[in-house]
């Protein structure tokens, strides 16, 4: 099923949401070219945006693509208010929610670290690029890793940049 981020950001920002993205995508906004495979976001959790999140996917089949038994989201509207991530698989490919990233913490630090960027398509928060380092540099793994190396490129390129001129 291929991965339809714009599809899936406009929709987020529709329902009201508040989000930063914070993954792949973000990277990629940077300036270095990886694939990515799923939208990453950070947003404040509670019964009211895991609602927003429902109501910007709900005819797009979501389910919980962690669990065994890939429970439809609707079904698990009880536990919403406890919810502190949330993994899904929808008709538009992948959406991972969390309420904090490591090596920044909760939403309110990662908004304090992010920047607003306009597309085609809309306003959107992301992290800036030293947030997104130390959020890549935290999560160790092996494709995070091979990130930073690419994304500390991309600083000291900029910070030439900023030298010349």
């Amino acid at each position: 099923m291929p991965q339809n981020d714009q599809a899936l950001l406009m929709r987020l920002k529709d329902s009201g949401l508040e989000f930063v993205v914070i993954g792949g995508v973000c990277v990629v906004y940077h300036g270095v070219p990886v694939a990515t495979f799923d939208l990453d976001i950070c947003c404040p959790f509670g019964e009211e945006n895991v609602r927003r999140i429902e109501s910007a996917v709900k005819d797009l089949n979501p389910v919980h693509r962690l669990t065994a038994n890939k429970l439809p989201l609707e079904q698990t509207r009880s536990s919403f208010a406890s919810l502190k991530n949330l993994y899904l698989q929808t008709d538009l490919g992948k959406l991972d929610c969390l309420g904090e990233v490591a090596g920044i913490g909760g939403y309110e630090q990662v908004l304090r670290q992010s920047i607003s960027h306009t597309m085609s398509f809309g306003e959107f928060r992301m992290l800036n690029l030293d947030a997104l380092i130390a959020a890549k540099t935290a999560a160790g793994r092996g494709k995070d890793l091979d990130a930073v190396k690419l994304l500390l490129a991309v600083k000291e390129r900029k910070a030439q940049q900023n030298e010349l001129f």
